[in-house]
């Protein structure tokens, strides 16, 4: 099926009874709590420790329907996307993202990022995030450029006649800053966490060298660098202007990004949110560089290079708004141009603390943040169901959970906190699961009815806020 088709379409429920009953604060009646987990059987993955994460959120949470979206979204990426085997004596994961049978190196860490704390009692799942690794890892030297990826090299896509340099095995190339990030913060964290470097390879240590490869060529000091993407579609948001290579930029220090981790074209290539990332992650990876493979050189380049990306964000990222003061933009061009908006996908503006990006009391996030949560961001939409960020992605009017649970994440104010969850729990349509975006007046009138990012993250959220602010269930 098309991926357009995916998103485009919608979702609403039939069974009538349910549509008066979805009220702010108010949860459904015990009734309307239906079995929707996959069966015990047909899951692909079972986890111990998750198991117990639930049963222990179960027994302490007394409102049921929240108790009740935690059992379904926390475990959905386990129990419906994963395929974990052995592969030339070591773990092999492919992650699919739900309703799309590929994997994206954004998705496939952002799905499994949440279990990495519970690795520590379960030697099955620490695995199983290995073998992500693995995975990420063959599929960065395969296409560094590519954002999604096959299990297998005999599938073929939709996009297979994709104006770039598609090879075998290739869902779509679409350059994403992000898209060598994710791995990276994957691997630094289960490195952290488990002090094991096994997946940390000869393999896995070109694929570092590719990153830094790749984020050189596309600050575009001397030309325009070797990728270019042009997509035969009606849809302005899927292709890349001027041959391909996007609009021009003064090259300052900053990485250019053809694509934004929603998948849609930039406009000012310079997107600051993958910018933020990438400094975070060139430093994690020349941690890992020079403590794992002793190589001084490299990890000094990875540095050197954060360092340069830093220093150009200082000085290029910052917009002053008549209203908010300093506050971050989402896109500049290094000639003085930038766009002022947010878009619900991370890494995003409202993200930069989540990310390790900027901490939560930097003066300029504070109004950024300020802005981004407002209707002066294009994307911020409120209604009668709800309100928070979406983007352009699936048009306007359109709220993603992604957003409202990020919101919360990045909050320490119990209220705020409450208030994220009780918009989600009152905006998953009768489903028991979160969805990639609903209406702003009407939560039945969603898309993708089997997002996995949106579940696992929303687990991550509320154990989260079960661990730190109990007192916002009551």
């Amino acid at each position: 099926m098309k991926r357009r088709d995916f998103i485009q379409r919608t979702a609403l429920l039939s069974t009538a009874a349910l549509a008066g009953n979805i009220t702010f604060g108010n949860p459904l009646p015990k009734a309307q709590f239906p079995v929707v987990r996959t069966p015990l059987a047909s899951r692909k993955f079972n986890s111990t420790a998750v198991e117990a994460a639930i049963k222990e959120f179960k027994s302490k949470v007394k409102n049921e329907e929240v108790a009740w979206l935690f059992e379904n979204c926390l475990p959905n990426t386990l129990d419906t996307t994963v395929t974990h085997k052995i592969k030339d004596g070591k773990p092999d994961t492919y992650v699919i993202t739900g309703d799309i049978d590929a994997m994206w190196l954004r998705d496939s860490t952002a799905q499994v990022w949440p279990y990495l704390d519970f690795m520590k009692s379960d030697e099955a799942l620490r695995n199983l995030i290995a073998g992500v690794i693995n995975r990420q890892t063959f599929y960065i030297l395969k296409d560094p450029y590519a954002n999604a990826f096959y299990l297998g090299e005999q599938q073929v896509g939709h996009w297979k006649d994709d104006l770039t340099e598609m090879k075998p095995g290739i869902h779509e190339r679409k350059w994403e800053i992000d898209s060598l990030c994710y791995p990276i913060r994957l691997a630094y964290h289960y490195w952290k966490k488990t002090s094991d470097t096994k997946p940390f390879d000869v393999d896995w240590k070109k694929s570092i060298a590719s990153v830094l490869k790749v984020f050189t060529e596309q600050q575009r000091k001397d030309n325009q660098g070797p990728y270019s993407f042009q997509r035969t579609t009606a849809w302005a948001t899927d292709g890349v202007p001027l041959g391909g290579y996007g609009y021009p930029v003064k090259p300052v220090g900053l990485i250019c990004s053809m694509f934004r981790p929603s998948d849609d074209a930039t406009i000012f290539p310079f997107l600051i949110p993958s910018n933020f990332f990438a400094v975070v992650s060139l430093k994690q990876a020349g941690e890992m560089i020079r403590t794992i493979h002793r190589d001084e050189a490299l990890a000094a380049s990875l540095e050197k290079l954060g360092q340069e990306v830093e220093a150009a964000l200082k000085q290029h990222a910052i917009v002053n708004h008549p209203t908010y003061g300093n506050i971050y933009a989402y896109e500049v061009n290094g000639f003085g141009s930038y766009n002022l908006m947010d878009d619900a996908n991370v890494p995003s503006l409202l993200s930069l603390p989540y990310l390790g990006a900027v901490p939560a009391s930097d003066p300029v996030y504070i109004n950024t943040r300020k802005y981004v949560l407002s209707l002066d961001n294009p994307f911020y939409f409120k209604g009668k169901a709800g309100e928070g960020i979406g983007g352009p992605h699936v048009g306007v009017d359109m709220i993603w959970p992604l957003s409202i649970v990020m919101r919360g994440l990045t909050s320490n104010d119990p209220k705020e906190i409450k208030y994220c969850v009780d918009t989600l729990v009152k905006t998953h349509g009768g489903t028991g699961f979160m969805h990639e975006a609903f209406h702003k007046d009407d939560a039945k009138k969603f898309t993708r009815s089997w997002f996995a990012w949106a579940n696992t993250i929303f687990g991550e959220f509320l154990w989260k806020t079960y661990k730190e602010q109990p007192s916002v269930f009551g």
